[in-house]
């Protein structure tokens, strides 16, 4: 089984609400800061948010106030919460697992989110 792997992208209409979620397996879990990235069609992959072990939490100023993320250890899944989404929101959306001490570093597969009327 793949690492890091993504569900709940899907078309949406403006305004409206999605939560992506990111299963983790393979690694321990408590010992990687965990992110969302996203990737529109001809730009670059950019950061959404991010979570560290401890809960502290970054976000793009893009999507503050209406994104969430959060982790839940005991079950090694990691959401991103995402409310009054605009067009502009419209990507795929990726999981990052990035090891705290050390070197390693994971990629989900992505999911599409389309935000449109």
């Amino acid at each position: 089984q793949a690492p890091l792997v993504e569900s709940g992208g899907g078309l949406v209409q403006p305004g409206g609400s999605l939560r992506l979620s990111c299963a983790a397996s393979g690694f321990t879990f408590s010992s990687y800061a965990m992110s969302w990235y996203r990737q529109a069609p001809g730009k670059e992959r950019e950061l959404v948010a991010d979570i560290t072990s401890r809960g502290s939490t970054n976000y793009a100023d893009s999507v503050k106030g209406r994104f969430t993320i959060s982790r839940v250890s005991a079950e090694n899944m990691v959401y991103l919460q995402m409310n009054s989404l605009k067009p502009e929101d419209t990507a795929v959306y990726f999981c990052n697992a990035r090891e705290i001490w050390g070197p390693r570093e994971y990629w989900g597969q992505g999911t599409q989110v389309t935000v449109s009327s």
